[in-house]
């Protein structure tokens, strides 16, 4: 039978518990209410790289915060690690809560700390965040579907545990396919090859922004086409999200300098 995590939350009597708590893209006031509510009564907060500053300064400074950061082909906790040290804490008594960047159920390993959960016997529940894909579109003034373009949307990863990852590239070759891909830049070559090889339009629209939401976030507008040669020009050091198939609504006042103006 499916499982009812609704009668996993904690008991009044404080046994240990996990929240996977969504910290939505970086901007603090994208933070949810129950995902500020978890964070501010939890007796531990162990959080990712990407969750931005402006939210970790709202976990109350008597709140232990833990820092179990990845990088994408670089330094990183093991998630094995990961797993152990939310158990250790949850099994310890500690409400537990799990600060994951954006949304966990989406691209956040979330199934993985589950089972180790699980395994342990400690209840756990989600609360939900805002994801990067939707932080990102409304940063460029356009919507994720839209009547007679696409009624589908893909989220896709760069890369999985075996490096770049592949996916359905002929399907999303087609005219008027529009995909979220997260954690696309070192992977950007790789994947213009890819839908090029499979017949996709060089004049396909595809739109990266950085830091979404965050004050310093950025926009770079391009082409399938030259999608390796802008990327590598604009040099982004953020977490990138990139969008294809959308460019920039031009009536957008929130949008970041046009490309030209970014690489000057």
């Amino acid at each position: 039978m499916p499982r009812d995590t609704t009668r996993d939350m904690p008991d009044s009597q404080g046994s240990g518990h996990i929240t996977f708590v969504g910290a939505g893209p970086g901007d603090a006031e994208l933070l949810t209410l129950k995902a500020l509510k978890a964070i501010q009564s939890a007796d531990v907060v162990i959080h990712d790289r990407l969750v931005g500053e402006d939210v970790l300064s709202l976990i109350p400074d008597h709140i232990q915060r833990i820092d179990v950061g990845k990088t994408g082909f670089g330094p990183s906790t093991l998630q094995e690690h990961i797993n152990a040290l939310i158990v250790v804490h949850a099994a310890s008594g500690a409400q537990v809560a799990r600060l994951k960047g954006g949304d966990s159920t989406i691209f956040g390993r979330l199934d993985e700390e589950i089972d180790a959960a699980d395994a342990a016997g400690i209840s756990w529940h989600i609360v939900p965040g805002i994801t990067a894909a939707s932080a990102s579109v409304a940063a460029i003034g356009q919507s994720l579907t839209k009547r007679g373009r696409n009624a589908s949307v893909r989220f896709l990863t760069g890369h999985d545990m075996r490096g770049f990852a592949d996916h359905d590239w002929r399907e999303l070759a087609q005219t008027g396919q529009v995909a979220a891909i997260y954690m696309g830049k070192k992977a950007a070559r790789f994947i213009q090859g890819r839908l090029m090889m499979h017949g996709a339009n060089p004049d396909t629209p595809l739109t990266l922004v950085e830091n979404a939401s965050r004050p310093n976030q950025r926009v770079v507008s391009t082409t399938l086409e030259h999608l390796s040669a802008d990327l590598a020009d604009a040099a982004l050091t953020g977490p990138a999200l990139a969008l294809f198939g959308l460019t920039p609504r031009a009536a957008s006042a929130t949008l970041s300098k046009p490309l030209e103006q970014e690489l000057a």
